[in-house]
């Protein structure tokens, strides 16, 4: 794997081309990785249908524009990733699309990392679960220097000689229209990738005379707006926890997390996801960074689960596939 570090005005980078012997990310310490780095849903091979036609074209369109001669990577279907708020978000995102683009012996896609650490302190409340209440406003509170730090990250990449930006943080996507404004490459959409698979899928309602319900499981009011939006335009009905299952399952699973009460954050998500379950929901977003990965494989509940994490790494793939073949 060639790894470098650039200063360029961005705190951290890691530039990414992994031949047939395939790298996988396994360092974490942080309490919700710590249960388990990789998916919290089975590996699963990459299925559906490619982007549309003119994404792609308006894709091709972009790497023409954009590509300089002294980008840090010129292969035109680079990633360029820009780091979650935790770390570990983005290594599991790594991890998804290193193995699951390098499988049977071909190479991973190229891609360029900027990830700042400093960007937790500007949303200081990650680290302090208080009430549902008082996280949300204090997210939505004065996000202006979040979205602009993101941007100048995202132009960053753009320079580096990314084609495709993506962005592997719930907490990020609530200002996706903001940060991606005047970007002129692909930028894709974690809520638009889980809708377009689940859409795909082309599921049946459990209840005769409703529409397809989905759950999703998020302790964040502004992730919850954009999976409803996202959902609801392919014509399911999104169901989220009610307030009693916020304030005494939800929010105290991640309080769980923050004590490295492991099983009993474990516990609490199980409980949860089974609420949504009993609502008649086909299956659960787990929209949660902190809960990524906190099952076990082996967990029967998985299987009425999504990680959006996978679905947005398998388009991220495909776009990447859909490039090199158009070049």
């Amino acid at each position: 794997m060639k790894m470098s570090c650039q200063s360029l005005n961005c705190p951290a980078v890691l530039l990414g081309s992994v031949n047939k012997n395939k790298t996988q990310y396994r360092t974490r310490s942080n309490p919700s990785a710590a249960a388990q780095i990789s998916s919290a849903t089975q590996p699963t091979d990459e299925s559906g249908k490619s982007l549309d036609s003119k994404r792609v074209l308006g894709s091709a369109m972009a790497i023409k524009r954009y590509q300089a001669p002294n980008s840090l990577l010129s292969q035109p279907n680079t990633v360029g990733i820009i780091g979650g708020v935790s770390v570990f978000s983005t290594l599991i995102f790594l991890e998804k699309l290193v193995r699951w683009s390098s499988k049977n012996g071909q190479e991973c896609v190229p891609f360029v990392v900027c990830n700042d650490p400093g960007l937790s302190k500007e949303l200081p409340v990650l680290s302090s679960f208080h009430s549902f209440k008082s996280r949300n406003s204090q997210i939505q509170f004065n996000h202006g220097p979040i979205v602009g730090n993101l941007q100048r990250k995202r132009v960053f990449l753009e320079q580096s000689g990314a084609s495709c930006i993506v962005m592997p943080c719930h907490l990020s996507h609530a200002w996706h229209g903001e940060i991606s404004k005047g970007c002129s490459l692909p930028f894709l959409h974690i809520g638009e990738c889980v809708a377009r698979e689940l859409s795909n899928a082309k599921m049946k309602p459990l209840e005769a005379g409703s529409n397809v319900r989905i759950g999703v499981l998020t302790d964040a009011t502004s992730v919850a707006a954009f999976y409803q939006e996202k959902l609801q335009t392919q014509g399911f009905e999104v169901v989220l926890p009610d307030q009693a299952t916020m304030q005494h399952i939800v929010i105290p699973a991640n309080e769980a997390l923050n004590r490295r009460d492991i099983e009993g954050a474990r516990n609490l998500l199980r409980i949860a996801v089974q609420i949504l379950l009993v609502r008649a929901v086909n299956t659960v977003v787990i929209a949660s960074d902190e809960m990524q990965g906190l099952l076990p494989h082996d967990d029967p509940l998985l299987k009425k689960c999504i990680d959006p994490m996978d679905s947005l790494a398998r388009s991220t793939i495909k776009w990447t596939k859909s490039i090199k073949s158009d070049c």
